[in-house]
């Protein structure tokens, strides 16, 4: 089975009964190590959502680990928006940390299982390759995963590392963005709102809102295009030109600064348009065209694929942090189309960019509970009430009378 790797949750899943858009799925029945621990499991994704039921079974890694491992998987049993027509995987394998897992933060990811059993460092490192950059020479977009260390040979110059914020995604802090040299000027609690986070299993990069119309602004602003339909930037509508032609070069370059783990240092990634501004689609014999690899998002900025694919990334929880370094499959035609420099000063931004309060999923459950509580109190009270005998009579006028056009029926909550 192919299996999506995804740095943005934490459950290990696969197709378990067949499906129209999956071309094989796991049938447990005929698995003599299987084992059902009968627990219903849902996890709901920016895009797209799943049920199934949650297991145990063996696996073997390929290479470099030798032994079976016992590790916890999902079989998903129905899904909506999850397995789309044309995609080539049948699961995914959630790598962030155990606080993301679903029915709850007891289930051991497949990550933590491995370290446990195997005795391998706590790090793993991803090199992924875009469909439109192929490895030079291969003609294939063969990425890599390397769990329980770092691969020489996936990268070229420094790693440089940033601090990992807080342990559930992969959250890290961001100082400020520019495009094509030029800062945004947005103050830098704007690039954290309300989570900043690298997640593999996100497509694009994806933007806070006030952000995301700042960078559409500053592209539209120092592109060499006069004219640019807005449905092109909100990914509606592709851009199409000659296939002689070569778009990239109307496009500048975009850095994100992320702080470095000596706190007054900071330093920057960089993607050239060919990474955010992707072919898709041939019309014709003449026509290429291009999607805008850039969204708005209501609460995170996510470094997705459109700017992984441009370096090798390392995720070290036993130092927690992430590292970037320049990935050698991140070439356009002969020349490289990611950078990584620095280090660079922070004296220009506030020495903390991450809003300290953090309402992720945990701090949500007690909060939810806490006003069912609550609710629950209310409401016995108001049956208390209604048994106890009136002491006194009252007469009802017509104003009195809840009907279906009260405001309590009107304004309740579904």
């Amino acid at each position: 089975l192919n299996i999506l790797v995804d740095t943005g949750s934490s459950n290990f899943a696969v197709a378990g009964v067949p499906d129209p858009d999956v071309t094989s799925y796991f049938n447990p029945e005929l698995s003599s190590t299987y084992r059902s621990q009968g627990v219903e499991v849902t996890v709901k994704y920016s895009q797209g959502s799943w049920t199934g039921v949650l297991g145990t079974d063996v696996i073997t890694m390929p290479k470099g680990l030798y032994g079976s491992y016992t590790i916890n998987i999902a079989t998903i049993l129905e899904s909506e928006n999850f397995f789309l027509p044309g995609v080539k995987w049948h699961g995914i394998l959630g790598l962030a940390y155990d606080a993301l897992a679903k029915p709850s933060s007891s289930v051991e990811t497949f990550f933590d299982s491995l370290v446990r059993q195997a005795k391998i460092p706590n790090i793993f490192s991803l090199q992924m390759c875009g469909a439109g950059l192929p490895v030079s020479g291969s003609g294939t977009n063969g990425g890599s995963l390397v769990l329980g260390g770092i691969e020489p040979s996936l990268y070229t110059g420094d790693i440089w590392y940033t601090p990992i914020k807080e342990e559930w995604y992969y959250q890290v802090e961001i100082l400020k963005l520019e495009v094509g040299g030029q800062n945004l000027q947005l103050d830098c609690r704007e690039y954290n709102a309300d989570k900043a986070i690298v997640d593999s299993g996100t497509t694009l990069l994806r933007l806070p809102e006030k952000v995301f119309s700042a960078v559409v602004q500053a592209i539209a602003r120092t592109s060499l295009i006069q004219e640019f339909s807005s449905e092109f930037w909100t990914g509606t509508q592709l851009a199409c030109w000659d296939r002689t032609e070569k778009p990239w070069s109307l496009f500048p370059k975009l850095s994100i600064y992320l702080r470095d783990e000596n706190s007054s240092r900071s330093f920057r990634i960089s993607i050239l348009p060919q990474l955010y501004i992707q072919p898709i689609l041939v019309i014709g014999d003449n026509l290429q065209c291009y999607r805008f690899s850039i969204s708005s998002s209501t609460n995170a900025l996510v470094i997705g694929a459109t700017v992984m694919e441009g370096f090798y990334v390392i995720f070290d929880r036993a130092q927690r942090r992430v590292g970037f370094a320049v990935s050698p499959c991140a070439e356009a035609d002969g020349s490289p189309v990611s950078e990584i420099e620095g280090p660079f000063t922070t004296a220009d931004v506030a020495s903390n960019c991450v809003s300290s309060v953090s309402f992720h999923e945990p701090v949500l459950w007690i909060a939810s509970y806490a006003l069912m509580s609550l609710c629950g109190i209310i409401l016995l009270v108001l049956i208390v009430l209604l048994l106890i005998p009136p002491r006194c009579q009252h007469r009802y006028t017509d104003n009195d009378v809840v009907n279906d056009e009260s405001s309590l029926v009107r304004h309740r909550w579904k």
